[in-house]
């Protein structure tokens, strides 16, 4: 069962990096938009079974981790999967690694693919969480995203997953496009409000080389301006904390009980387990990647060959500034150690506390002031030239 602990709480953050979880891409999408970077095609739809049961056949052939705690389906459009195909890949984990009684089972999802027979069908099989793709509420917005969802289907799917069932729905929102302005923001967070999902994450658009947005910035269209985005991100934060979503993380707030387990997994350094084309895993002190094509994956696969593209070690000193590098994006803070006392014993990080940007709480590190989270993040990377 969910706890109503704050997802905010040192005690959740810790617990976190102990538990074990997977995560499964579905690269699969009607359309590819314009800003997107990941491992995804557009088109290939025909594929999916053969997909489905390559993904299959790479977690059979994987070593056991343990119970997985939470797994996570992102895209590409997991909502693409046919209703069945969500059961067969987690059969598949259960098989390989088992799976808590009480698991937290996410699925992203576009909001022109929910339908209620659609989600009961995805709740039968396990889901337990609907992460929405609605990034806006304004037409102008989503029509230069590439979206294909109006602002009424984003109200239909909330509706129709509370109808299923589904036990936790979050919405994903994306702030800072120049056609986006501070009264849309605005009336986007009070409508995503009103529909009262468990979880809402809010992103800064970012301009990813080798995407259609990024050639048509170099080509002289406007590109998103870090301070209108600054004030953007202080504007969802008071209204989502004054709605009673509490911030756990930089880009992620959430009711008591709601946080999202698997990511705060991956912020707190905790072993998972990956599969799919372009996939990233964490495990046994080794962080690896899949291959990004998908002819090229469901050729190894076939072939009884390892998708593997890449792989390095996380280990001794730097795991040590990893979990520092990614804790610090968590309000929780990361307790004490060989890096947090290192980097507090750094000129940066004796700058930064000079300025109330990082201090310590109960004995936690904590970035006081979140929109300089990148900023201390890159300082942080200074430690690596440290010996352990």
């Amino acid at each position: 069962m969910r706890t109503t602990e704050a997802p905010d709480s040192p005690a959740v953050f810790d617990r976190a990096a102990d538990r074990k979880s997977a995560y499964v891409h579905i690269p699969f999408c009607a359309r590819v938009c314009p800003y997107c970077d990941f491992a995804v095609v557009g088109d290939r739809t025909d594929e999916m079974d053969r997909y489905v049961q390559a993904v299959v056949g790479e977690i059979g052939r994987d070593e056991p981790l343990a119970p997985l705690d939470a797994v996570f389906v992102g895209g590409g459009t997991p909502s693409l999967l046919p209703v069945g195909a969500l059961a067969r890949i987690l059969a598949a984990l259960a098989e390989r690694h088992g799976i808590v009684d009480d698991p937290e089972i996410t699925m992203e999802a576009n909001p022109e693919d929910w339908t209620v027979s659609r989600g009961a069908g995805y709740l039968e099989e396990g889901l337990t969480r609907v992460s929405f793709g609605v990034q806006s509420t304004d037409p102008r917005v989503l029509l230069a995203l590439g979206r294909r969802h109006g602002p009424r289907e984003v109200g239909v799917a909330v509706a129709s997953a509370r109808r299923a069932g589904v036990p936790s729905v979050s919405v994903d929102l994306i702030f800072g496009h120049p056609v986006e302005t501070e009264a849309s923001w605005r009336r986007t967070l009070d409508e995503v409000v009103e529909l009262e999902p468990d979880h809402v994450s809010t992103y800064a658009l970012t301009v990813e080389r080798g995407t259609p947005l990024s050639r048509w910035v170099a080509e002289g269209s406007p590109a998103p301006d870090p301070d209108v985005q600054a004030a953007r991100w202080e504007q969802a934060v008071e209204i989502l904390g004054r709605a009673g979503y509490i911030r756990y993380e930089v880009s992620n707030h959430a009711r008591p009980g709601h946080h999202c387990r698997y990511n705060l997994g991956a912020w707190a350094g905790a072993e998972y387990a990956a599969y799919g084309l372009g996939a990233h895993g964490h495990r046994d002190g080794i962080r690896f990647r899949n291959v990004r094509s998908l002819d090229a994956y469901l050729d190894r696969i076939e072939a009884g060959e390892s998708p593997r593209q890449g792989s390095e070690e996380v280990r001794g000193w730097e795991a040590e500034v990893e979990r520092l590098f990614t804790g610090i994006r968590v309000a929780a803070g990361v307790n004490g150690g060989r890096a947090v006392e290192a980097f507090l014993d750094s000129e940066d990080g004796r700058r930064l506390a000079g300025l109330g940007v990082i201090g310590l709480v109960e004995g936690r590190l904590v970035v006081r002031q979140p929109l300089f989270t990148d900023a201390v993040a890159r300082d942080v990377l200074g430690l690596l030239e440290m010996s352990s």
